[in-house]
């Protein structure tokens, strides 16, 4: 599957067969992370597997009650050791670049995922307090985003997207493409 394909494949799945995901595939899915550009090269994420029904139950009520995470085979949860990007870059490193840099590897792991044909979703609303208090986090470390994944049980529709000529500007914003 070449990169483009993936991008245009890629959908958020919140409904997942009962299926173990090898861990060779998990690490082919860390792997694309760790190869996401990153500020400095500073590589301040850390990547948390959780296959364990009871610890996925927490994690999930931890999510607002969504409930549905559960049906994924496992979770990658994403966190930024902030005393590590902070050595580096300050204060910016801490409140942007840690967020950007898991998101990059984020991204890669939603679409390798795509391309070994699993499901994944992103979820980025929890209660930081519970998920560090879970997965037993330490005090420099914040968790960014959570990815379920897992085989998917439904292929959504392609959600529409706002046009290109609508959100893009040249030179200045608000200066249309002609």
């Amino acid at each position: 599957m070449e990169v483009y394909e993936a991008i245009q494949k890629r959908r958020s799945i919140r409904k997942y067969e009962k299926k173990k995901i090898d861990k060779n595939i998990i690490g082919l899915l860390l792997e694309a992370a760790i190869n996401a550009p990153c500020a400095g090269n500073v590589q301040e994420w850390r990547f948390i597997i959780v296959e364990d029904e009871k610890q996925k139950e927490k994690i999930a009520k931890a999510c607002y009650d969504q409930l549905w995470m559960k049906d994924a085979s496992c979770y990658i949860v994403i966190c930024a050791d902030l005393d590590e990007i902070e050595s580096f870059y300050g204060e910016r490193g801490k409140k942007m670049y840690a967020y950007l840099d898991c998101a990059h590897a984020a991204q890669n792991i939603l679409l390798q995922a795509t391309e070994l044909k699993l499901g994944t979703c992103v979820v980025a609303a929890f209660d930081d307090e519970k998920i560090k208090q879970i997965l037993e986090l330490p005090e420099n470390v914040i968790p960014v985003e959570i990815i379920t994944v897992g085989y998917p049980a439904e292929q959504p529709e392609k959600p529409e997207r706002k046009s290109l000529s609508s959100i893009t500007f040249y030179e200045k914003y608000g200066k249309k493409l002609e």
